[in-house]
Parts: structure tokens; C-alpha cells; sequence
């Protein structure tokens, strides 16, 4: 009779860092493969079960805007934090909407005159960044303006879509602060692109899962806290409540919705309450197995694969899942064939130690 698996160790806040950043990379590179077809397509194409490993893509992998913009995130984040260590206030939203802006740059798109013209930092010497990978239309348009976007003083007041959220999980890497304050750097940078009340709310219930996460919390504790994060709220957005709620619910009833139930379910993830829930359901329906195993890196794989293969924003709704995985079990969970398939590691691990640097360094 073989032996029980021994428990996995606890990771290390670094590795949680790593884990987070390198997975969300993952799950955003294996979903952008697919982002645009629908679950049909994608059966077509790699067979019955979908597309669940690096190996099947022919010429390589990419990550999407949402690795890019994710990594402009830790950069402004870095960024205020390096003033602060220095003794000197720093308005973060400030330093992260000049992150974006030189985002932004990457992407092709003149800056207004209106607008500041940011110092060049080490993110901006990254070739890979400069790619132009479908990035989200809010985001651009919302940066194009030149004006900094507020909660009171919104651009794209109407927009929902996932562009927020994406790129939301390093506001819950940082330690030592508050959750009202992860919560706030996390809506307040939301509102730099997108207005509508669910956009900036689905990214801060991520951030504030990813902090519980980072902590030692498990997914599902995790989840909850931040639904009633949301629901305390003075003006909580209904469709984030819902769908937050459904991805709990449905996660626990034992088996597996197909891919066009979760489509159904909880929608498709173009917009940003959809993305978290899609990304948070894939999560928490696989991890009773990975528990049973006590195999990290099956539950990674097995999780991604729900995360992406469905009709919708594959690459956001994966990207979502792999961040938290990432932060939920650290770098034990990563797929050793899958990083070696991945690209820019050395970008994403740099991006990384700059956050923990500043931070624990």
C-alpha cells in the first residue's frame, strides 16, 4: 500500500508573490490562445477536453494586456512605495496612473499634450512589454484622455468590463496594510479607466481576496470575506453580488459545470464581474480534488483548464484563476513544462523582487 502524500509547507509571501504574477501569466498565456473563439472552435481545434497544456499550441505563447497591465500595476505600486521608504508621501493613484500612461506608450498611443510626460523606469526597457496584444478599449480610451479618472469625476462612466479587475491582484500583495487601504488603491486605479460602479468594485473584492490569500487564508474563506466586503458597501453593485454568490454556490454542488453551463452560469467574462466569478468558480469546483491529492500543481492545471476553455474572455477569466492559485499555494503550483513554455519568466520574476524589495526585502 503506497503512502499517504506528506502536506505541502506553507509557502513563503515571496513565493505567494511569485506564485501570483508567474501565475496569472500562465493562465492569461494559455487562454489568449483562445480568447476569441468559442467553445466549439476551441473543441475543434484540440479535441474534446479543449486546450489544457502549453504543449498542444503550435509556435510558442504569449501573454496578453493583462500581463502587461498587471505588471504596470507593481510598477506604480513600487514606484510609491519607493517614495515612502524615502520618507516622502506619495499619492499612489498619482504614481499608477503614470504606470498606465506609460503603458499606454507601449501600445502605440500618443499622450495628449494635457497629460504628464513620466520618468522612464526599468519596466520600460522591456521589449515584450511594447507589444500591442488586444488590449482593452476602456483602458485605452480612458488613458487617452490625458485626465486622471476619479470615482466622483469617472471617464468611461458607463464602462464594466474587465479591464479593471485583470489587473487588480498586486494591490493584495502588498503586506502590511490595511484592507480598507487594499480596497482603495485598488478602486481608486479602477477608476483611471473605467466608471461604472461594478468595474471598480469586482477589482477591489479581487484585491481583498488576494490579500486574505497572501495571509494564509484558503480560497473559499477568502471568496466570502470578499463578498461581504462588497455587501457592506453604502452602493454595492447587485450584478457583482450575484454573480459573486453564484460562483460559490455552484463551486460547491460536487461536480463540474460543462462549458456552455458556466457560459450560462455566469457569463462570459467580458465584463468584470463575470471575469472575477468565471476565474474564482474554476478555483474553488477543483479544489476538493487537489485537496484529496495534495498536488498543487494538478490543481493549477486542472483549474486553468476550467478557466479558459468556455465561450468568452479566456485569457482575463485564466489570468484571474492563475493569480489566484499563485498566491493561494505560492510557487509549488506552478507547472514546471508550463513556466519553460512561458514568456519573459525573467520579466515577471524581475517585476516580482522589485515588489518584494520594497516590501519584506
Amino acid at each position: 500500500m503506497s503512502a499517504e502524500p506528506s502536506p505541502t509547507a506553507v509557502p513563503s509571501f515571496e513565493s505567494r508573490v511569485h506564485g501570483c504574477l508567474l501565475g496569472g501569466a500562465l493562465g492569461d498565456s494559455l487562454g489568449y490562445a483562445v480568447e476569441f473563439d468559442d467553445v466549439a472552435a476551441i473543441r475543434s481545434r484540440f479535441g474534446a477536453a479543449g486546450l489544457t497544456s502549453f504543449g498542444q499550441l503550435d509556435g510558442g505563447s504569449h501573454f496578453s494586456d493583462d500581463t502587461q497591465m498587471t505588471l504596470y500595476t507593481v510598477d506604480g505600486l513600487v514606484e510609491a512605495l519607493e517614495w515612502a521608504n524615502d520618507g516622502v508621501a506619495a499619492d499612489e493613484t498619482a504614481c499608477l496612473w503614470l504606470a498606465y500612461l506609460r503603458w499606454l506608450a507601449t501600445q502605440g498611443v500618443a499622450l495628449p499634450s494635457s497629460a504628464p510626460v513620466p520618468q522612464p523606469r526599468w519596466i520600460d526597457s522591456q521589449e515584450v512589454l511594447r507589444h500591442r496584444r488586444h488590449p482593452g478599449k476602456a483602458c485605452l480610451s480612458g488613458l487617452a484622455t490625458g485626465q486622471m479618472g476619479t470615482k466622483f469625476r469617472p471617464v468611461n462612466p458607463e464602462s464594466k468590463g474587465c479591464g479593471t479587475v485583470m489587473r487588480s491582484a498586486p494591490f493584495g500583495l502588498v503586506p502590511h496594510i490595511s484592507e480598507a487601504t487594499v480596497y482603495k488603491l485598488s478602486t481608486d486605479a479602477a477608476s483611471l479607466t473605467h466608471g461604472h460602479p461594478s468595474a471598480r468594485q469586482s477589482a477591489g473584492a479581487f484585491s481583498v481576496l488576494v490579500h486574505k490569500l497572501s495571509a494564509g487564508s484558503d480560497v473559499r474563506t477568502a471568496a466570502e470575506h470578499a463578498l461581504s466586503v462588497v455587501s457592506a458597501l453604502p452602493d454595492p453593485a447587485p450584478e457583482l453580488l450575484d454573480r459573486l454568490r453564484q460562483a460559490l454556490e455552484l463551486s460547491s454542488a460536487g461536480s463540474l459545470l460543462s462549458p456552455e453551463e458556466l457560459t450560462e452560469q455566469l457569463g462570459e467574462g467580458w465584463v468584470a464581474e463575470e471575469a472575477l466569478a468565471v476565474g474564482l468558480y474554476a478555483v474553488l469546483a477543483t479544489s476538493a480534488a487537489a485537496e484529496t491529492r495534495r498536488d498543487p500543481a494538478a490543481h493549477f492545471r486542472q483549474a486553468i483548464a476550467v478557466a479558459l476553455n468556455h465561450s468568452g474572455d479566456s485569457d482575463s477569466t485564466a489570468s484571474i484563476a492563475g493569480n489566484i492559485l499563485g498566491a493561494l499555494h505560492g510557487e509549488e503550483a506552478l507547472p514546471s513544462d508550463w513556466l519553460e513554455a512561458l514568456e519573459a519568466p525573467d520579466v515577471i520574476r524581475g517585476m516580482a523582487q522589485r515588489l518584494i524589495a520594497v516590501t519584506v526585502g
